[in-house]
């Protein structure tokens, strides 16, 4: 049957014929299985007006990847079977109700759509923090945004068994709740906080079992000398002190954090129980400083952490300095959003014991006198858990009317431990961390993230609605792995999740929660692309689900979950325990949510470099050391071109220094004799820094 002559009837019955439906259908299901598995694409139905031909597609054609050479090439299809007074008219093809040019991310769309509203939080804002020792910053990264994230669950208290376990079965030398932290802890944030993002977590990101506590209300706390805790006896052997210049420092007039117990169980909030101090600011003068020195169980990294209190007159810049094993790196924090809670500077290697090398200070210079700096407990290292649960068997809930000698803490790292946990620890409201009201940790654990984005936002123009921490957020990531198995050599994939429709389908500025569509499809688009041009051609891209899962439908900002691979599957995890593999996806994902960030402040994007190669280093004329090394070209992203570059350097057993740029692929210095120096190498560009090279050592 010659196909003009079908549709020649079909004008006449306002629908294209059934044999033509079969025809498109077959020919649409084509171009997306060559893109993403989806299950059968079809052609429901037709309606042709004397304008137009209309075509549309069944539901699951809603999941998969649209690009405009699709659509385009679609048209053409069904075009080449007009007859000669048809082509005329207009070619639409729908799914779900929806015009499938809709579905086209922004970024990706030949013409910018003056009448979209971008969610874009504003640029005049200081970020909550800004390393202002840094020898460079991105101006077309990440700067000043602000992204919340979170790798997996985590292991929490199962009430029916009464004891402590993993949310996950282990499998393949990992867990889900440990596995996802591979890298996300290590390669994700890292290349975030390189493009000038500030990454806020629901979980402690430190892996160091050991943590110290300094706070201004440790004096006033009786000592326990029966308590065996390491992180409490902690504030008893470091030291708060201050300095008081021509402005004096004052307790503050609401609560603040207070170190109390070892233990803590049902609601109990360290940042309630205590005071915080304060100071006005100068812009000159003699300062006054609040010093904090942690007296270091051992050698080694700790995540240095900060807390304060928000006022209305709280200032934008307090400053903090880090000294850390010989060097000092100092951050400027914004105090008028994040009081109340653990804030993140960096990680810095610190030598055991107490001295003037380790010590953490905040002054009161600023840019604007008179404004108001808050100082509160500083936290070092990332400690146990310190949560116990327990179940009263005749009440049947959790801890309700119990001692602490009947509580069970985790035994656990920190880092290991769910969202729940962390949160209590941070003074999350309870009212986040616990909605099941102590029945089910399990369920709190999955469903407190959305509402903790939604109270960090709180009072920003992300979330002004609500009352929180007033924090800007950007957009929200949930980081998993999937389950499932084959019987064959199949890869399983990588599934998106995201939501459109909760809230009225709008964020409270009225932009379109479809925006988290484009999130999940750019960033599933960058991971599936980069991971079979550089390991597996035949990597399956799975859906992108529009579904009110929790963690996807609760944050009131861009929001996805991402299912990279089934942890349970052979022909994932063959790739999926490779270092170099959770490299490459990590750096997809980063990549991805660079790129919708962009999208949203209609911002030029560039990509941050890979890492330098072929380091070497020469010794000359005796006590010159020589560096030279490698830019390395990616070849997946034309803007990822390495500029200038930054060479660090250790001397004997101090810590790293701030680092010199230069401009070529080589540097010199002169070596003190008696004396090893360590150095290493970023490459820089207008996105960021690449991690770092290996280290290389002469002396």
């Amino acid at each position: 049957m010659a196909l003009a002559s079908t549709f020649v009837n079909a004008e006449e019955q306002k629908t294209v014929s059934k044999e033509i439906v079969e025809l498109l259908g077959k020919s649409l299901n084509e171009m997306v299985r060559n893109e993403a598995q989806v299950g059968r694409v079809r052609i429901d139905s037709s309606h042709v007006t004397k304008d137009s031909v209309r075509i549309y597609a069944s539901g699951n054609l809603y999941d998969a990847p649209i690009r405009e050479n699709l659509i385009q090439d679609f048209y053409n299809n069904v075009r080449n079977q007009l007859p000669a007074d048809w082509k005329k008219k207009k070619i639409g093809l729908f799914t779900a109700g929806i015009a499938v040019e809709k579905l086209v991310p922004h970024i990706l769309r030949e013409k910018d759509d003056k009448k979209w509203k971008r969610f874009a939080t504003p640029k005049k804002i200081a970020p909550i923090v800004r390393n202002t020792s840094a020898t460079f910053e991105p101006k077309e990264g990440l700067k000043g945004r602000h992204i919340a994230m979170w790798q997996s669950h985590g292991f929490y208290y199962e009430a029916k068994l009464d004891r402590w376990e993993w949310q996950r079965a282990r499998i393949f030398q990992t867990v889900e709740d440990l596995y996802t932290q591979s890298y996300v802890l290590p390669f994700l944030v890292p290349m975030l906080e390189n493009a000038g993002a500030y990454v806020l977590m629901p979980r402690e990101r430190d892996a160091n079992p050991f943590e110290v506590i300094i706070d201004n209300d440790s004096r006033q706390i009786a000592s326990n000398a029966e308590e065996n805790d390491a992180a409490y006896r902690s504030q008893f052997t470091s030291t708060y002190s201050e300095h008081h210049g021509d402005r004096s420092w004052a307790n503050g007039q609401e609560t603040g954090f207070a170190f109390k117990r070892a233990t803590y169980i049902n609601h109990e909030n360290p940042f309630k129980e205590g005071t915080y101090r304060q100071v006005e600011t100068i812009k000159k003068g003699n300062t006054s400083t609040a010093v904090w020195q942690p007296d270091i169980p051992q050698d080694g990294e700790y995540a240095v952490y900060v807390s304060y209190h928000t006022l209305a007159e709280s200032t934008d810049d307090a400053r903090y300095t880090v000294f850390h094993n010989g060097q000092e790196t100092t951050f400027s924090v914004n105090q008028q959003m994040g009081g109340g809670t653990w804030i993140y500077l960096g990680t810095f290697y610190f030598k055991e014991g107490k001295n003037a090398e380790n010590r953490i200070e905040l002054s009161n210079l600023s840019s604007k006198s008179g404004r108001i700096v808050t100082a509160d407990a500083v936290k070092v290292g990332g400690g146990m858990g310190n949560v116990a649960r327990y179940i009263d068997r005749e009440k049947e809930e959790h801890n309700l009317c119990i001692t602490l000698d009947e509580a069970q803490k985790s035994g656990y790292p920190r880092f290991c431990e769910g969202a729940r946990y962390w949160m209590q620890w941070a003074g999350v409201p309870d009212s986040i961390y616990d909605l099941t009201k102590s029945c089910n940790d399990y369920t709190d654990d999955y469903k407190n993230r959305g509402l903790w984005v939604n109270w960090l936002a709180g009072g920003s123009a992300s979330n002004p609605n609500e009352k929180g921490l007033n924090i800007p957020i950007d957009l929200s990531f949930a980081f998993h792995s999937d389950a499932g198995t084959t019987l064959n050599d199949n890869i399983i994939g990588t599934l998106a999740i995201y939501d459109s429709e909760q809230y009225d389908g709008t964020f409270p500025g009225g932009a379109s929660r479809t925006l988290s569509r484009d999130l999940a499809d750019i960033v599933q688009s960058s991971i599936v692309n980069d991971i079979r041009t550089l390991c597996e051609p035949q990597w399956t891209r799975r859906q992108m689900w529009d579904k009110p899962y929790f963690e996807a439908w609760m944050p009131k900002v861009p929001a996805m979950l991402l299912e990279l691979l089934s942890h349970q599957n052979f022909a994932d995890m063959r790739y999926g325990l490779d270092p170099r593999f959770r490299f490459i996806v990590s750096r997809a994902i980063y990549k991805g949510i660079l790129k919708f960030i962009s999208s949203q402040r209609n911002e030029k994007y560039v990509v941050q470099p890979l890492p330098v190669s072929h380091m070497a280093l020469q010794l000359t004329n005796g006590n010159t050391a020589r560096l030279t090394w490698r830019a390395t070209a990616d070849s997946l992203e034309p803007t990822a071109n390495a500029e200038k570059f930054i060479v660090y350097t250790r001397i004997e057993g101090n810590d790293w220094n701030n680092g010199q740029v230069v401009k070529g692929a080589e540097y010199e210095t002169k070596l003190q004799p008696g004396k090893i120096y360590s150095y290493k190498v970023v490459a820089i560009n207008e996105g960021g820094r690449s991690f770092p090279s290996e280290i290389l050592s002469a002396g």
